[in-house]
């Protein structure tokens, strides 16, 4: 495979130092690092009423069509998948505090597609990333990462209520409990080693010791698949059931959480391309990234049809980063992402088994990669500090995203309007607090 015919030439893996045999290893190493996001978005979503089976079934799927797009139109070594984050929002935010049907809550995903499509093949992208301020973008990133780690923990027992102390850590006696506290010690660690596909192979060794470890209804842990293989179901439950008419009946309602997805897209794609271009050496002399357009139109097509199969947000990974240390280069990596998606399409009876204390250590991490932006940010300035840990502990304590976001955007306005930097304050950012101020009013209203 080498020359300008070919593979080769249409991929160009030569041209930038690469080789067909380094794009397949890259493919491999890049879908070892993501692979954790089958068991753990059926997981989720699972939880806001949708069969789990058919949701391992739509998130292979949705990252089967981005990975192939991303590879062929893009030729950037970017995996993409069901976005972790959104996720959580769509399912906990969503469908369980907000009420709204799945159905309803599909289209709203499906309709922040179309938006962030037209942002894409527009020069609004340039405008909204410029507009929206660092300390906004960072606070809401790292509360959704802390409300991620507080599902998680919840969800495998290891947080439970208590009627003194409202939250306090499950009991040691609990051999549920004890294996989450492994692995919440152990992942990170394989994680720092940098071991490859460090989440996934946590998720699968907790999922085998939950074989051998009883649970709190007598039953093991992890029950026994009904089988190691079988053909694909289609997502009968799931496919194309969004519910459009709830969406514009309540769509004043809708708007922050419209607002979150679309950010959340726009944002953590441009991070993924400059992260991952710049680690693979591809940017431009003059910093620009080759083929963003196409990259970002990518996301937004992938985040069109994964609704339309069942699964949330679909973004590009920074797991990609991996396969660009293995050498990939080139959209071939992504094409052989693509390709271990679909073997994965005929193993969905293992990921359906697999359960929350499995999932909880990666969810953690996931969650603390997410804060991470929180060391950009100076914390003697309390214009800075202010609007940031009040979204974060403001989501966390109240479990609610948009009462986070809601306080962190009032404290930013406030505080720069209080030491005379009103110019500050974006067209984004006033139009974000009139849509908070009538989200409290509806939502006061309605209840």
């Amino acid at each position: 495979m080498s020359g300008s015919t070919g593979l080769a030439g249409f991929f160009k893996y030569t041209e930038r130092g690469s080789s067909f045999r380094q794009e397949v290893i890259a493919g491999a190493t890049t879908f070892a690092a993501m692979a954790y996001i089958i068991a753990v978005n059926p997981a989720i979503m699972s939880q806001a009423g949708m069969d789990r089976g058919e949701l391992v079934i739509a998130t292979a799927i949705a990252a089967i069509f981005g990975s192939v797009l991303m590879g062929l139109s893009a030729n950037l070594p970017l995996a993409v998948a069901p976005a972790m984050g959104s996720n959580v929002i769509f399912t906990f935010v969503v469908v369980k505090q907000m009420g709204v049907p799945w159905q309803g809550a599909l289209a709203m995903v499906c309709f922040t597609g179309f938006v962030f499509l037209a942002l894409s093949l527009t020069k609004l992208r340039e405008k909204v990333a410029k507009d929206v301020p660092e300390v906004l973008k960072i606070g809401i990133q790292a509360g959704v990462g802390t409300l991620i780690v507080f599902i998680g923990l919840r969800g495998a027992g290891f947080i439970v209520a208590n009627p003194s102390t409202y939250i306090s850590m499950g009991s040691l006696n609990s051999p549920a409990v004890l294996l989450t506290m492994v692995g919440l010690l152990l992942t990170p660690v394989l994680v720092v080693r940098k071991v490859p596909g460090a989440l996934i192979i946590s998720i699968a060794a907790l999922t085998i010791a939950g074989f051998f470890i009883p649970g709190a209804n007598g039953k093991m842990i992890t029950a026994m698949p009904s089988s190691f293989f079988a053909w694909p179901k289609w997502p009968t439950g799931t496919f194309m059931a969004m519910d459009w008419g709830w969406l514009f009946s309540h769509f004043v309602v809708a708007l922050p959480i419209l607002f979150y997805f679309v950010c959340a897209e726009f944002f953590s794609t441009l991070g993924t391309l400059i992260g991952v271009t710049g680690a693979a050496n591809l940017r431009r002399p003059d910093g620009s990234i080759p083929n963003a357009t196409a990259a970002f139109a990518t996301d937004a097509a992938a985040s069109i049809v994964g609704p339309a199969f069942g699964t949330s947000v679909v973004t590009a990974y920074i797991e990609s980063v991996t396969g660009v240390q293995a050498g990939g280069r080139t959209g071939l990596t992504s094409l052989i992402v693509a390709a271990l998606f679909v073997v994965s399409l005929f193993l969905w009876p293992i990921f359906v088994i697999v359960p929350a204390q499995a999932t909880a250590p990666a969810l953690v991490l996931v969650g603390i990669l997410m804060m991470q932006g929180l060391a950009r940010i100076d914390f003697a300035d309390l214009m800075n500090a202010i609007p940031i840990v009040m979204t974060l502990l403001v989501t966390v304590l109240t479990n609610n995203l948009i009462n986070g976001m809601a306080l962190g955007t009032f404290s930013f306005i406030l505080l720069a309007l209080a030491t005379g930097k009103a110019k500050d304050i974006t067209g984004v950012v006033w139009g974000l607090g009139v849509v908070f101020v009538a989200f409290f009013i509806v939502t006061t209203r309605l209840m």
